[in-house]
């Protein structure tokens, strides 16, 4: 037992393993990081300077906005400082408020991913009862909801993980403090404690996964219900854009996350962490912003009063 919770400080080796790439990905993920910043931004003070984006899908779209900011400040930062730094290492208690914060913000994102399906099934196959049910008092509840069982299911994983003992290896193979690296650090059998992170991964990812299937399910057979080519098409039109978001981050977070530890592979999973955190937030204000007319109007009202104020 001397050599067990020796551990005070853990390496981030990130992409340490290819050195005289090191200023390119610098490169590389600072863009990024602004870029996603300053989409997301830009979605946020569309939605709130235009009227015409008062809706409940905009307000869902306006939280999802500030948690991609979130998400991505929780990484990227750490990332680029490894890159430049010689020293790789990140202490104990820093690595746990990482994790919390990635698992909060990851989770609120399911749970917001899964509402903002509800909104749309309300609003193609309950169209007339659709003002009622989406209220504004409504959606304050369900997005507090979504933030609430990201705290919860935050401060369950991290206290899980981090009350476990660590032995003398400390060196973790990733660019954050991501669950299944930092579990392989832990002393002893991990068979249950992996048993009871999927399993609660599970219920975080599977649940609200569920509920956006069930909710396309009605509305696809909604808009295969109406007789016209062009309803149709404007129907699907205002759910493509979520659908591909949840397409992008459910992918690879089911496949991290749910699965045996058999199936691990650090360099896969390493490469898979960084497109669902770091690739997928970017991504987010280009697809809501290229293929939604109502953010592209707003977008051309708010170029066109800036010019006018002139």
């Amino acid at each position: 037992m001397e050599n067990v919770t020796s551990v005070k400080t853990f390496i981030l080796l990130g992409f340490s393993n290819a050195p005289h790439w090191q200023i390119l990905f610098f490169v590389i993920f600072l863009c990024i990081y602004i870029a996603t910043v300053l989409g997301n931004l830009l979605i946020i003070v569309l939605i709130n300077v235009d009227s015409a984006l008062s809706t409940p899908m905009y307000f869902f779209l306006r939280n999802l906005s500030f948690l991609e900011i979130c998400y991505t400040s929780v990484t990227i930062p750490k990332l680029l400082d490894n890159i430049l730094a010689r020293d790789k290492t990140i202490s104990l208690h820093a690595c746990a408020t990482q994790m919390y914060f990635f698992l909060f913000f990851g989770a609120t994102e399911c749970c917001l991913l899964a509402f903002m399906a509800y909104d749309r099934y309300v609003a193609i196959c309950n169209p007339l009862c659709y003002p009622v049910i989406m209220r504004k008092s409504v959606c304050v509840q369900l997005a507090a909801l979504s933030w609430t069982c990201g705290s919860l299911v935050a401060v369950g994983h991290t206290t899980f993980i981090f009350t476990l003992p660590f032995c003398d290896s400390n060196v973790i193979n990733h660019f954050f403090c991501e669950i299944q690296p930092v579990l392989k650090l832990v002393c002893g059998d991990t068979y249950w404690n992996e048993i009871q992170i999927i399993g609660a991964a599970a219920f975080v990812i599977l649940m609200p996964f569920m509920l956006i299937l069930l909710s396309y399910f009605h509305i696809i057979a909604t808009i295969l219900r109406m007789k016209s080519a062009k309803s149709q098409q404007k129907a699907f039109s205002t759910c493509s854009s979520h659908l591909i978001v949840v397409s992008l981050f459910y992918g690879t977070a089911i496949f991290i996350y749910i699965r045996p530890k058999s199936s691990y592979s650090l360099n896969v999973d390493k490469l898979l962490s960084l497109f669902y955190s770091v690739i997928t937030p970017i991504l987010n204000p280009i697809i809501y912003s290229l293929r939604n007319k109502d953010v592209k109007k707003a977008l051309k009202r708010t170029v066109l009063k800036l010019m006018s104020s002139k």
